[in-house]
């Protein structure tokens, strides 16, 4: 699937350094992000806002991506991210429960 062309982050750029922001104001920043084929997201730091909780936000819910302003802007709530499944590396690689359970919360069946 990948990133919307609107929203892609285009090469060079360091989305590390990324804002989010959540319907309802700022929740954190970009850790990580991938554009692998069927499974492109971003792992988001809500940093102290919910003691350091990452999540893993699929590149549906991204809205808008501003690559002057190095923020991207995604339709879900600041409790709908804070109530997110934490992220786990070590599940994602390969641990169809995890990806039951991310695709559960967001409604795509297809994490």
């Amino acid at each position: 699937m990948g990133l919307p062309e609107r929203s892609r982050l285009h090469p060079g750029s360091r989305p590390d350094r990324y804002r989010v922001e959540a319907s309802d104001g700022h929740i954190g920043k970009i850790d990580k992000h991938t554009e692998d084929v069927d499974s492109s997201h971003v792992v988001v730091d809500t940093g102290p806002w919910i003691f350091g909780k990452h999540v893993l936000l699929p590149a549906g819910t991204i809205l808008r991506v501003d690559t002057r302003e190095e923020t991207v802007w995604v339709n879900r709530t600041k409790d709908e991210i804070k109530n997110a499944p934490e992220f786990d590396p070590d599940k994602h690689t390969g641990d169809t429960g995890y990806h039951e359970e991310l695709g559960g919360y967001y409604g795509d069946p297809r994490l």
